[in-house]
């Protein structure tokens, strides 16, 4: 009974043991997780804050990036702002001085017709002095009658047949001496009036020169790209030469690729198909030729808004969409390093002003000027530009005036009207200056020297002649005993003319009449 007793107290001693051993730990095993928990959310804590510090510190970074390159754009806009400020008080100015410019010459144009109407009045004067003089002829004639029919007995008819051969000798003379002052005092007044409105003209267009050249540099970001621009084995480059029929150099100048070719328009098309392959980074053959097709589509565009701007610049009116797009392409021809769209608005320009200063269809004169030279857009053909282009403009039902214009300005046909003559000298303008058109092989220059000399050679009295000046001036020695003064007037002008219609030749050609007359006496 006692042991068993004992048996229930251990037993009971034993869980009683076991519950508070159950219970402590478990408070122990609770207590523990509430220190973790408490130390994960305070290290959870340190780390947001450790992070919104950095992105705080990587924020005020990136502001201060933003900050200072805002203000380097902002000091390159300024730069920018006040070069072309200065630019436009520049070009202000220059307005200013044309303004001045034109107002003076107008000016002086004025004081030119009054000189030319005080001339005009005074040839009336002679002219009635003529008159006056010719009434005294006959009273002369006359007394000269009655004085021959007294001293030598001759019939009145006789006498008056010698004295009107004598008179008629004397008057030729002098006529021949008046209209040579004449024709020299109208010439220069014609010169002076010419020159006047030449200079006009050329002062009121700005020239630009144009050399155009057989190669375009396009800059690249990294020498890298110039690897796949190559390509493997060279696949790019031959690719990118077959597709735009255009050489690529790729050399060791930094940063830079040359495209050589002597077709302005290939090479244009080139450059935008490369730039466009550059901007994408994707280089290979299919890219290539969908670039290119890209590029043929921008420079369409181009073509059509560069027609419309010369058209609006020039203020040209009711044009074909046609035509328009074959002045764009003047863009991209060049004629011996002359850029052809320039050089037709140089000419439509300067045929406008001087046509507008003689009172002539100024619209008229700058549509022939800025068509003249659309031949050489057009397919080729085996008739000369000039006359290809009047042909191909029949079509577009331009006036008369017009194409006579521009078949006439090589001297391919006769010339109609004076804004024919016009387009003529504003296309050798602008066709003379630095950059304009090609030379004369020695050859041909020799040939053209010998062929001015046999021409004057030809007329009775001539000893020698001598082309001088490049052509420019014709010295002619004559016999003194053979011809006179009068008569070298005369050979002058009837040589000039023989010129004009048989040689070809650029500008003008002076003609100097050399006549000498040697007396020689021995004293024994």
């Amino acid at each position: 009974m006692g042991i068993v007793v004992n048996l229930v107290l251990i037993v009971i001693a034993s869980l009683l043991f076991f519950c508070v051993g159950f219970f402590i730990g478990r408070f122990l095993l609770e207590k523990i997780g509430t220190t973790k928990v408490l130390e994960a959310e305070e290290r959870a804590v340190q780390i947001v804050q450790e992070a919104q510090k950095e992105a705080n510190e990587y924020k005020d970074l990136k502001v201060a990036e933003v900050n200072q390159e805002w203000k380097k754009r902002r000091r390159e806009f300024d730069a920018d702002v006040t070069v072309k400020n200065n630019k436009f008080n520049q070009l202000q100015k220059q307005i200013r001085q044309k303004e001045n410019n034109v107002k003076r010459q107008s000016q002086d144009l004025k004081e030119s017709e009054k000189k030319v109407s005080e001339k005009l009045k005074g040839l009336e004067h002679d002219r009635e002095m003529v008159a006056s003089k010719n009434s005294d002829l006959e009273r002369i004639i006359a007394e000269q009658n009655q004085k021959l029919e007294a001293i030598g007995n001759l019939q009145a008819e006789e006498a008056k047949q010698k004295l009107i051969e004598n008179m008629v000798a004397v008057a030729r003379e002098e006529a021949t001496e008046t209209i040579h002052k004449i024709h020299e005092e109208a010439e220069q007044e014609a010169n002076k009036i010419a020159e006047k409105t030449l200079l006009t003209a050329i002062q009121r267009v700005s020239f630009e020169q144009a050399t155009e050249s057989a190669l375009s540099v396009v800059h690249i970001q990294s020498d890298e790209l110039k690897g796949r621009i190559i390509g493997r084995e060279g696949r790019n480059i031959k690719a990118f030469e077959n597709a735009t029929g255009v050489d690529i150099i790729v050399d060791d100048t930094p940063e830079v690729v040359i495209l050589s070719c002597f077709d302005p328009l290939r090479r244009e098309l080139a450059k935008l198909t490369l730039q466009k392959l550059l901007i994408d980074g994707v280089i290979h053959p299919v890219a290539i030729e969908k670039a290119y097709e890209d590029a043929k589509k921008e420079i369409d565009d181009v073509i059509m808004s560069t027609g419309e701007e010369t058209l609006s610049s020039l203020q040209i009116p009711d044009m074909p969409s046609e035509l328009v797009s074959h002045i764009g392409k003047m863009k991209f021809h060049t004629v011996y390093g002359q850029n052809l769209l320039q050089h037709s608005r140089e000419v439509a320009m300067l045929a406008g002003l001087m046509a507008a200063e003689i009172k002539l269809d100024a619209k008229q004169a700058k549509r022939a000027g800025l068509l003249h030279d659309i031949g050489l857009v057009l397919p080729e053909s085996e008739e000369p530009h000039a006359i290809a282009g009047m042909k191909y403009l029949q079509k577009f039902r331009e006036s008369k005036i017009v194409l006579n214009a521009i078949a006439a300005h090589h001297g391919d046909i006769e010339k109609e009207s004076p804004i024919a003559a016009l387009i003529e000298a504003a296309n050798i303008i602008s066709s003379s200056r630095p950059g304009g058109r090609g030379a004369v092989t020695p050859e041909g220059h020799v040939k053209r020297l010998e062929n001015l000399e046999e021409i004057a050679k030809g007329f009775p009295g001539v000893i020698k002649t001598y082309a001088l000046q490049a052509g420019r001036e014709i010295r002619v020695i004559v016999e003194g005993e053979n011809v006179n003064d009068s008569q070298a007037d005369v050979l002058a002008h009837d040589i000039a003319h023989k010129i004009e219609e048989e040689a070809d030749y650029p500008g003008q050609i002076k003609i100097s009449i050399i006549r000498e007359k040697r007396s020689v006496a021995f004293a024994k």
